[in-house]
């Protein structure tokens, strides 16, 4: 049996099998921050012209050279929503930009990564009353 690998050494075209050892799909993309050592995902195309689907690293399980189980069903994969790329990258000019733009811009937050206002406001005023 494989030794479990780092989720960096994902790569497309890596078989995707389900948490019964059924095969899903293939590897189209994987979701991370390499830097900060952040997974957040990755995208299973289950044939080449189907749209892949997005599968949370919540839902992946071992991670083995050429192969990523997930935690989950193929029942449950198929429910998944599709695959959305990410834009290269977003520059908003603070005199032109709406404020929903400003809302959702990311700012730093030291030691913590980074995460949009809404979600700032969101804590300080949740019920859970973290700061």
């Amino acid at each position: 049996m494989p030794d479990p690998v780092s989720w960096l050494l994902i790569e497309p075209g890596w078989r995707v099998e389900a948490s019964n050892g059924t095969e899903l799909g293939r590897i189209e993309a994987v979701t991370g921050d390499e830097n900060r050592d952040i997974f957040d995902g990755v995208a299973v195309a289950s044939s080449m012209i189907a749209h892949p689907r997005y599968v949370a690293s919540e839902s992946v399980g071992e991670i083995v050279e050429g192969t990523v189980t997930l935690t989950i069903d193929a029942a449950a994969f198929e429910q998944l929503p599709e695959y959305v790329a990410p834009p290269e990258a977003v520059q908003i000019e603070p005199e032109k930009a709406s404020v929903l733009e400003r809302a959702t811009t990311s700012f730093e937050n030291p030691g913590r990564g980074r995460f949009p206002l809404l979600e700032r406001i969101s804590r300080w005023f949740g019920k859970s009353g973290q700061r």
